[in-house]
Parts: C-alpha cells; structure tokens; sequence
C-alpha cells in the first residue's frame, strides 16, 4: 500500500491509535508509580504501627498511674476537708459556749462601772440601779451585735 493511497479518515484512525497507545502506556506509567506509592505508604503505616503501639500502651501506662495518684489526692483533701470542717464545728462550739458567759460579764462590768459612778457623782442608789441596769444592757447588745457581724462571712 502506498502513502497516497490512504485517505484523511484513515490517517485520522492512526492518529487515534497512536493517541491512545501513548495515553495507555502514561496510565501504566501513572498506575505503576501510584502501586509503588501505596507500598511506599503501607510499609510506613506498618513501621509506625510497629513503632507507637509500644508508646501509646506506655502512656494508658501512665495514665492509669496518674488517675490512681489523684485518686490518693482525693482522698486526701477530703480528709484535709473534714478536718477543716471538724475545726470550725468545734470553733463555733466553743464561741458559743463562752459568747454567752461574756456577754454577760462584760454587762455586769459595764453595769457597775456606770452604777458606781452615777453613785459617785452624787445620785440615790434607785438612780444608780437604773443607770447601771441600762448600761449592761446596752453592752450586752452592743457585743451581741458584734458576735453576730463576726459569724457573718
């Protein structure tokens, strides 16, 4: 067959045929640098497997021995807790059993003082009763009134 007896169409069916055999051997090409790339990345995947399994067993490790620290930690403020909380309980006993007392002591004092003097400075003894009734009173609430503001956070 001579070059002359080709027709347009038929070098257009070899052009394709060239086209097409030069784009399958870019596939193959492609397709075999992606198989070499996919066994690339399965040996690194098995190789960092391999490698941080061990690193990762090693921190839930870790983990467990922290959590079983601070389970330690935890009891122990609530023992620090109770503690505390059995101060203060004891503390507020206390201040109420003398707030009481001392009270009325520092009315009695605060009383005779202003008895003694109202007395002194030429009163009858009704008059320095009187005086000196309302000054432990009047002590006696004002303490009373301090207490309470110091319960008061």
């Amino acid at each position: 067959m001579v070059l002359a007896d080709y027709t347009a169409s038929d070098f257009a069916w070899i052009a394709l045929a060239a086209f097409l055999c030069l784009v399958g051997v870019g596939l193959l090409y492609a397709l075999f640098r992606l198989g070499e790339m996919l066994g690339q990345t399965t040996k690194t995947i098995e190789h960092t497997e391999a490698e941080l399994l061990p690193v990762i067993s090693k921190g839930g490790e870790t983990l467990d021995k922290v959590n079983r620290e601070l389970d330690k930690v935890d009891v122990a403020t609530d023992s620090a807790l109770a503690a505390v909380q059995a101060a203060d309980t004891a503390v507020r006993t206390v201040t109420s059993a003398v707030t009481y007392p001392v009270t009325k002591l520092a009315g009695l004092i605060a009383g005779l003082r202003s008895g003694v003097s109202s007395l002194w400075s030429g009163r009858d003894l009704d008059d320095a009763m009187e005086t000196a009734r309302e000054a432990a009173a009047r002590r006696e609430h004002d303490l009373a009134e301090d207490v309470a503001a110091a319960d008061r956070p």
